[in-house]
């Protein structure tokens, strides 16, 4: 049994020039559980108290060389916590006033002193010490708390935006592969969250929607250059087959993952139609989960204009138009209508921003998308904000590759 610690005896110091004044004090305080130490001067008090740890000084105010006044006072600037009572025996207020004043005193006792009046100022002055102390304790408690609990969300932070960032690198790969334009797989992901965003999906939802729409083609990982290059209308046979297939495979590689398993279960129904003729599992209507409603829809708009549907690559006009057709039949028609208010809501430029030269890069600027080198390297991920050493990097880069960076920056930063 782990025994309980006992609370410290409280000191106190009394300084009086008069030894029976002290002596009376002593034999007070002793019989009441205090250690109780002496001083016949102000200069012997601060010795005492330069060896001895106090918790409260009773000191009287008329003394040879050092009066209480600034006996206190010098009590108060080298152990402020150290709590101060007055004794005065005489009615002087200016001298009263100006121990209050200097000496920052706790109450002023008069001489002679009645026994019960005195030990209970002492215990109210020691109390009241202890809840302040006490009260400063949590306080500090408090704000080591704090600043360990925004040390930790700081670093769940960079966990996530480093997770992030690792999933955009995986997508940037799986492109290099592919037929889609370097970068497109960030821009459907922006497009994905608008439209998550728009139908009120809360933050972990949308975040797998983006998530999957970065990762959509990952299955298509072990396909043929040739059957990557062929458009869906083309496909027939045992190419239409693995094609159809793929969105199981994406499932099978990120269920081991449990933080991307809301993503893997929307890339398992990413072909689902909403009329119930798609694959794999021929899900419809409210049965495909959302998100991959959405994903469904944001990965044709993109095809549509690629190739990766039909032979023509359809100008961005020509692909709304087919997705809004498609409505009740390949889509939910509340996703189309939440994909036609993203387009309202940002003038008809649902991917983000406006396009500038990097020399009209001012601090404060906030990537509207990923700074994407042409080989497809990711330099800068969106939402970063730019100061003035980035946006020298960033011209730095351009001029020793040669070549133009597509630099999008958030609306709002835009003079």
């Amino acid at each position: 049994m782990t025994p309980v610690a006992e609370t410290p005896m409280p000191t106190l110091l009394c300084v009086d020039d008069e030894q029976n004044i002290l002596s009376a004090l002593r034999r007070l305080f002793r019989g009441k559980g205090y250690r109780v130490l002496t001083a016949d001067s102000g200069a012997a008090g601060l010795q005492v108290l330069e060896q001895e740890s106090v918790d409260l000084v009773i000191s009287d105010m008329r003394m040879p060389e050092m009066d209480g006044a600034r006996f206190l006072q010098q009590v108060r600037e080298r152990w402020p916590d150290t709590l101060r009572l007055l004794l005065t025996g005489y009615s002087d207020i200016h001298s009263i006033m100006e121990a209050i004043n200097r000496g920052e005193i706790y109450r002023y006792i008069t001489k002679p002193w009645d026994d019960n009046d005195i030990q209970l100022v002492v215990r109210q002055a020691l109390e009241q010490r202890a809840l302040e102390q006490e009260r400063q304790r949590l306080e500090l408690l408090a704000q080591r708390q704090q600043a360990a609990n925004d040390a930790q969300a700081a670093a769940n932070r960079r966990l996530k935006q480093n997770f992030i960032t690792t999933i955009k690198i995986l997508s940037s790969i799986a492109e290099l592969r592919g037929t889609n334009l370097t970068g497109q797989s960030r821009q459907m992901a922006d497009l994905a969250r608008k439209i998550a965003t728009q139908m009120q999906m809360d933050s972990k939802e949308a975040q797998d929607v983006f998530v999957a729409a970065l990762l959509h083609d990952i299955g298509k990982i072990g396909f043929s250059d040739d059957l990557l290059k062929t458009p869906l209308t083309l496909m027939n046979g045992t190419a239409l087959g693995q094609y159809r297939k793929h969105p199981i495979t994406a499932e099978q590689l990120l269920m081991p993952l449990e933080d991307l398993r809301g993503s893997a279960a929307i890339l398992r129904a990413q072909l689902e139609r909403f009329d119930g003729k798609g694959f794999p599992d021929g899900l419809s209507g409210f049965a495909i989960p959302l998100g991959a409603r959405i994903l469904a829809l944001v990965a044709d708009y993109y095809n549509l204009q690629q190739g990766g549907m039909v032979q023509r690559h359809l100008r961005e006009p020509e692909a709304r138009s087919l997705i809004l057709d498609g409505s009740g039949t390949r889509y939910d028609p509340a996703v189309v209508t939440a994909f036609r208010q993203v387009f309202d809501a940002d003038g008809g430029d649902a991917l983000a921003g406006v396009e500038v030269l990097s020399g009209e890069l001012v601090p404060g600027m906030v990537l509207a998308r990923d700074l994407v080198s042409r080989e497809g390297l990711m330099l800068l991920a969106a939402d970063h904000v730019l100061d003035a050493r980035m946006i020298r990097q960033v011209q730095d880069f351009e001029t020793k590759s040669g070549m133009r960076l597509p630099i999008f920056v958030q609306r709002k930063g835009v003079p």
